[in-house]
């Protein structure tokens, strides 16, 4: 991971789409220390507090806290938590708390394991505030996760963040997808590869080739396409709503940085046409180096796409490359 997740190109807070991700168990553990006098830690022990049974409150708020999270911390996603758990154990002047939450789903249990390790935290200042309300709650923090896409984690795994590192791509060299089940299967032609090719090959970029997909193989595709470094990579089709197009699914997880503007310009111009063009979910932006823009599967939609496109790539190939005007 090279960026902050929760903000979307323009520097705004979002809530991350985790629609697409896999759906897998997850797990994660958190901790979090509860410093008080060593006297205090012997009357939590004997339940000699005014407010007794200190740590089984501790654990059902932690519980809940963590039940709650979603509620608590804007940008969480609700989760159905399968379990939620919180170990307490006595030092001479602290209590360690660990809280581990679990679920089946689409995204991480990380800030329930955290929000429920502090939650107790907090409890615990709470029942023995009276008789010492210098008492410390830190060292907060995550100690193990596992599921989802990245598997097991510990601090131990942590890797330094590094910008992404640009594709030396070949200059001056293009490749076409078309995403289309039909055109696939040889049950329609395809109009819009060749098309695109021509389109390219008169601004004088070299083709590698037009490749013609089912919606099922296009993040196939976009990766072999990428991994041979154009500096151009253009879809079609599978820009809609239907369950079958995937295109913008399977080309966001390749883009370092996306060039909202583009998608919204080839939108702006098909909408003067027809009403549908608004639908398109097409992306634009940039991957190691290399322009990757989706346009829509119909021939007006890509004749729009390229009318956008004309007098705005070689400006924006040169400047991904590190010349090229700022103006």
């Amino acid at each position: 991971m090279t960026g902050l997740t929760h903000l979307d190109d323009d520097g705004r807070a979002r809530m991350v789409d985790v629609g697409d991700k896999a759906t897998t168990k997850r797990a994660a553990t958190a901790t979090a220390t509860f410093t008080t006098r060593p006297d205090v830690i012997a009357l939590v022990q004997a339940d000699g507090l005014p407010k007794a049974d200190v740590i089984a409150t501790a654990r059902i708020a932690g519980i809940a806290g963590a039940k709650r999270t979603s509620e608590l911390i804007p940008l969480c996603h609700q989760l159905a938590l399968s379990s939620v758990s919180l170990d307490f154990a006595f030092t001479e002047d602290s209590i360690v708390i660990t809280a581990t939450a679990k679920t089946t789903g689409q995204t991480g249990v990380e800030m329930e394991a955290l929000t429920a390790a502090s939650i107790a935290g907090l409890t615990l200042h709470d029942m023995v505030k009276a008789v010492d309300p210098a008492s410390v709650l830190g060292d907060i923090r995550l100690l193990e996760k596992s599921g989802g896409k990245r598997g097991n984690w510990t601090p131990e795994a942590v890797e330094p963040i590094e910008a992404p590192v640009a594709r030396t791509v070949r200059p001056r060299t293009a490749a076409v997808i078309v995403a289309s089940t039909a055109g696939a299967a040889g049950t329609r032609e395809d109009l819009t590869g060749p098309r695109i090719s021509a389109w390219l090959s008169e601004h004088d970029y070299a083709v590698d080739a037009v490749t013609v997909v089912s919606d099922a193989d296009v993040h196939l595709a976009i990766t072999a396409a990428l991994d041979a470094a154009p500096a151009v990579l253009i879809t079609t089709g599978g820009t809609g709503l239907s369950p079958s197009d995937r295109t913008p699914e399977a080309t966001q997880p390749h883009l370092d940085r996306e060039l909202p503007g583009i998608a919204e310009a080839i939108r702006t111009l098909g909408s003067t046409k027809t009403p549908t063009a608004a639908l398109s979910r097409g992306l634009a932006g940039v991957s190691g180096g290399t322009v990757v823009v989706n346009l829509p599967g119909s021939t007006g939609g890509v004749k729009d796409g390229l009318a956008v496109l004309d007098g705005l790539l070689d400006h924006l190939v040169a400047q991904i490359a590190g010349g090229g005007s700022h103006e």
